[in-house]
């Protein structure tokens, strides 16, 4: 799975400045174990090259980005050090040139329809957008993006876990880039329990996991019964869906069972394909052969591997 993908997927890049390679480590673990594999640790200090070497090292798995990158040989000492791809604040030609001659994925800066062409005329179809908020935010996104169809915007910029999801939910933002979860003052106190928390929450946000519906395998009239009986006591209406009979959009009585030895339990989530990766991250494994997708190819459904007490699991895109 190339880089872009797997950023996509993650969803967000915790965006660091570290002024003392010492707190890499620690830093990288309490990201990790937060849910959030990657960084882009950025090149503001003279710590970024041995930070990104440490982690690396430490944490071999982790995608970790060179921030900040302004001339081609700060490409060359973040990938020589372990990054996996690099970011800079503006599009410079000479560094982009010099990524791709060799090999180095690269996010370059930018803020105006004019950057854009400049980046499809290098080759590139992903750009970081910054500063996300103060150059006009999702609407200045939604508005300069309308011409570019294959470009893919990863904002970075004043976002945080309020409006994360605002830029997230915009098919063409393929990840976002954020330092909430990671603020410089928790790290110089070395309250990297506190990073891995923050971190935790913004993973929770991002996909909003909910319960949406139980299912229940029964048999013919069994299920209609049934059925009724909960649409009486929940006060809601009973609805025969053909393979399946409703109450309400809570319980939902299968004629038909499809998987799952009892049933099945459904949540919904904002975005499918994501929280398959982050669950799968948890222990959770999920059958892609069960996906189904809407007509821009996004995943909005699948069911999981694994039963719970007879009960399988499946997501769904909320509506």
């Amino acid at each position: 799975m190339d880089v872009i993908k797997q950023l996509s997927l993650i969803g967000i890049v915790p965006v660091i400045a570290l002024d003392d390679a010492k707190d890499a480590s620690p830093l990288a673990g309490a990201l990790c174990r937060g849910g959030l594999p990657c960084a882009e640790i950025t090149f503001r200090t003279a710590a970024a090259e041995e930070s990104i070497r440490i982690m690396h090292r430490d944490y071999p798995d982790m995608i970790i980005g060179a921030g900040t990158v302004l001339t081609p040989e700060q490409a060359d000492k973040a990938i020589n050090a372990g990054a996996s791809f690099i970011v800079s604040p503006g599009l410079n030609p000479d560094v982009v040139k010099h990524c791709l001659a060799n090999g180095y994925p690269v996010v370059p800066g930018i803020a105006t329809p004019t950057e854009i062409e400049l980046a499809m005329s290098l080759g590139l179809d992903t750009v970081k957008f910054f500063p996300a908020e103060a150059a006009g935010g999702i609407a200045m996104i939604k508005a300069m993006s309308a011409p570019y169809g294959k470009i893919k915007f990863m904002p970075t910029g004043g976002i945080g876990k309020d409006n994360l999801n605002d830029y997230l939910s915009f098919g063409k933002v393929f990840c976002c880039g954020g330092s909430w979860m990671a603020a410089k003052n928790l790290i110089n106190a070395g309250k990297f329990d506190e990073i891995e928390k923050i971190t935790r929450d913004a993973v929770s946000a991002m996909l909003d996991l909910k319960l949406h519906h139980v299912g229940i395998n029964a048999d013919g009239e069994d299920a209609k019964s049934a059925a009724e009986f909960f649409s009486t006591i929940l006060g809601v209406e009973t609805r025969d869906a053909g393979i399946s009979v409703w109450s309400g959009d809570k319980v939902e009585v299968m004629i038909e069972p499809i998987k799952g030895a009892r049933g099945h339990i459904a949540l919904s989530t904002n975005y499918v394909d994501r929280a398959a990766y982050h669950l799968e991250r948890r222990g959770m494994k999920f059958d892609l052969s069960t996906a189904k997708y809407d007509a821009a190819g996004n995943m909005t459904f699948v069911y999981a591997e694994n039963e719970i007490l007879g009960f399988a699991i499946h997501l769904l895109k909320k509506s």
